[in-house]
């Protein structure tokens, strides 16, 4: 069989992305995939309405990827978010912006950019394999040789691009496939662990479930170390579940949570929750003195439900040990600052987040000590390159993953593409 000049493996957001880059570049390229259909993480992404990218000016864009953003330097600024709009505007997909920065379809329908992306891949000339698993690599003398696989042999290759994913959402096909044919030719494969998961607490009030489905928006969770050093704090809505917190702000809490505990699995964690974060302590305090004077007779309770979700107010007052029922001119003002501490920094202890095939990102995979940023090539095997959620890199999610994983992919593909055809041309000279 004559040789390709690149491979893609895996048909996810990374893989489509540097199939159309290697076509594009001139490559003969195979797009493999071992479902039964291209881009099914994609198609539940965003909710499914597909959040493509982050409109944030690049710097800051790069601060919302905690997992080795650094590491993603020149592939985000070779294919940068605004590249990636102009991409899918080119496809004829109209974009619309909402808040912070997220980008999605104006048809909120993710099957819109699945399928413009697919139609891209067959224009550019891709051929398609589904439903053919890869088991392995082929190399000689450290350099690749093409990928082997279940149903049809050995398929050779001047370059392969992995863009398996990790192991998070494993219904969607992203189980790990990838990290025993990378430690094979001598990588270093970090552990995956989960980030964007919930975060679990053993909490009596939240066992008990007595906040559970509460919800609080645009609010702020920090996440402290049992020394009271601050890890993160990050912002969003938070969701109170019967295990834990959940929600977007839990979401990007949870690679620092992941973070401390692998570094030390004992750690002591809480989460510490703003119940009013458009309102300053000395703001708080200063508003239920004067509540106090004009409302004497109404009990603290209901003040403070005014201000507060019920549920949420009576767990402030249990914590907070003040009476609830007494009237306002009964209560001291040092009791009413202890409530308004304790709105403003609601502890949440935190025992963990769920496993990581409940979360939606994958942290750890392929080591970036191994793989050249400029590139995407393994620094171990020639004409091998990685792209995506394969790679221990990682985004907070709002469009951040899925533009690292469209960066890195056209990046790889298109590396892949002028490493295959300089070889091919040695090969005929």
């Amino acid at each position: 069989m004559k040789p390709y000049d690149v491979i893609v493996v895996g048909g996810g957001p990374a893989g489509l992305m540097a199939s159309i880059a290697a076509a594009v570049a001139g490559a003969n390229t195979l797009l493999v995939e071992k479902g039964n259909r291209l881009g099914r993480k994609l198609g539940i992404s965003g909710g499914g309405r597909c959040n493509v990218t982050n409109a944030k000016p690049l710097p800051e864009l790069m601060q919302n990827i905690p997992g080795n953003g650094r590491f993603l330097h020149s592939a985000l600024h070779r294919f940068s978010n605004e590249d990636v709009r102009a991409f899918f505007e080119g496809l004829g997909i109209r974009l619309k912006e909402e808040d912070r920065g997220r980008v999605f379809p104006v048809t909120d329908k993710a099957s819109t950019v699945v399928q413009a992306l697919i139609d891209k891949v067959v224009d550019t000339g891709v051929e398609i394999w589904e439903d053919t698993p890869v088991t392995g690599l082929m190399a000689q003398e450290h350099c690749i040789t093409g990928v082997t696989t279940r149903h049809r042999g050995a398929i050779p290759a001047r370059a392969v691009v992995i863009a398996t994913g990790g192991c998070s959402v494993p219904k969607t096909g992203s189980t790990g496939d990838a990290y025993p044919w990378a430690r094979k030719l001598g990588h270093t494969i970090v552990e995956p662990y989960p980030t964007a998961v919930p975060l679990t607490s053993d909490a009596p009030f939240i066992r008990s479930g007595a906040l559970q489905g509460l919800s609080l928006r645009n609010t702020s969770v920090s996440i402290m170390d049992e020394r009271r050093k601050r890890l993160t704090t990050e912002y969003g809505d938070l969701l109170f579940t019967h295990f834990g917190l959940s929600g977007p702000v839990a979401l990007r809490c949870s690679h620092y949570v992941s973070t401390a505990l692998r570094k030390n699995p004992d750690a002591k964690l809480t989460a510490v929750v703003d119940g009013l974060p458009d309102l300053s302590l000395e703001a708080l305090q200063q508003t239920l003195r004067q509540r106090k004077q004009t409302e004497p007779l109404r009990h603290l309770r209901n003040v403070l439900s005014d201000l507060l979700p019920d549920r949420l107010a009576h767990q402030v007052l249990d914590r907070s040990d003040v009476r609830g029922d007494a009237p306002m001119s009964e209560t001291a003002n040092a009791a009413l600052e202890t409530v308004a501490k304790t709105t403003k920094a609601f502890i949440v202890p935190i025992t963990g987040t769920l496993p990581l095939a409940q979360a939606t990102v994958t942290g750890g995979g392929i080591s970036v000590k191994e793989i050249d940023p400029r590139t995407m090539a393994s620094k171990l095997c020639h004409g091998l390159y990685f792209c995506g959620e394969v790679m221990d890199v990682h985004a907070h999610t709002g469009g951040y993953n899925i533009t690292v994983a469209f960066s890195t992919g056209h990046l790889a593909g298109t590396s892949a593409a002028e490493y295959a055809l300089a070889e091919a041309s040695v090969t005929r000279a």
